[in-house]
């Protein structure tokens, strides 16, 4: 049941240092409150030669390029290749992953960034997991609580689907592209290679393989 919804349907394991936290847990939302303490775990067995103990509890990969400005708080492990821009900051209980931008203002908390995933101008991803090859553009954020403070939930076709949990932002499978100033609502989950147009207000299950324009109007890709 849930399939589209499963972890095994949205993410590239093999693309992600975090992999393991994967295991045993069928949906993203049940892996939200354990990245701090995986963190911890993964991190103290990081290799020396490729990763630096940075402070309490941050581990970064000696290839990584991190902006003198970048504000950085653990725990957290940012991986090799990536590049930390000017001013962003990063709260803590963030997985960063190989060849990943995280751009010029941009915050991040409570998060895994598969590999190759750019959140590179003025961003706010807060409990949220990306996957490989994710993308939001210019100003997109996730927002992780509703406004009633209520838990959250996902709506899936004609089901809601309680989470349990008070913070949850947007769940990203691979190749998805987030379009400029868009905003994902608490429990939103949106498909592999799915593009999603500027100025959008999402929430709910975006199928995978689909163009979002606007609420009720979502095309299936064609193909080429």
């Amino acid at each position: 049941m849930y399939d589209a919804l499963k972890n095994k349907n949205l993410f590239n394991f093999d693309e992600s240092i975090a992999r393991d936290i994967f295991t045993d847990r069928e949906f993203p939302w049940e892996v939200l409150p354990h990245i701090g303490e995986f963190i911890l775990t993964l991190g103290a067995g990081l290799p020396a030669d490729e990763y630096e103990q940075k402070g309490e509890n941050i581990w970064i990969a000696r290839s990584a390029t991190i902006a003198p400005t970048a504000s950085i708080n653990g725990p957290c492990i940012i991986g090799k290749n990536t590049e930390i821009r000017q001013c962003a900051f990063i709260r803590g209980n963030a997985i960063v992953g190989e060849n990943c931008v995280v751009g010029n203002s941009t915050e991040l908390k409570n998060v895994i960034l598969f590999n190759n995933v750019q959140v590179p101008h003025y961003n706010y991803v807060g409990d949220s997991i990306l996957g490989y090859k994710s993308h939001m553009g210019a100003g997109s954020i996730t927002s992780n609580v509703k406004s009633d403070k209520t838990k959250v939930t996902i709506r899936y076709n004609d089901d809601v689907i309680a989470t349990g949990l008070k913070k949850m932002g947007a769940i990203l499978g691979n190749y998805v592209e987030v379009g400029c100033n868009s905003v994902l609502n608490p429990g939103t989950i949106i498909g592999s290679n799915t593009n999603v147009y500027p100025l959008s207000m999402v929430r709910g299950y975006i199928p995978k393989g689909s163009i979002y324009k606007r609420q009720g109007e979502i095309v299936e890709k064609s193909i080429n």
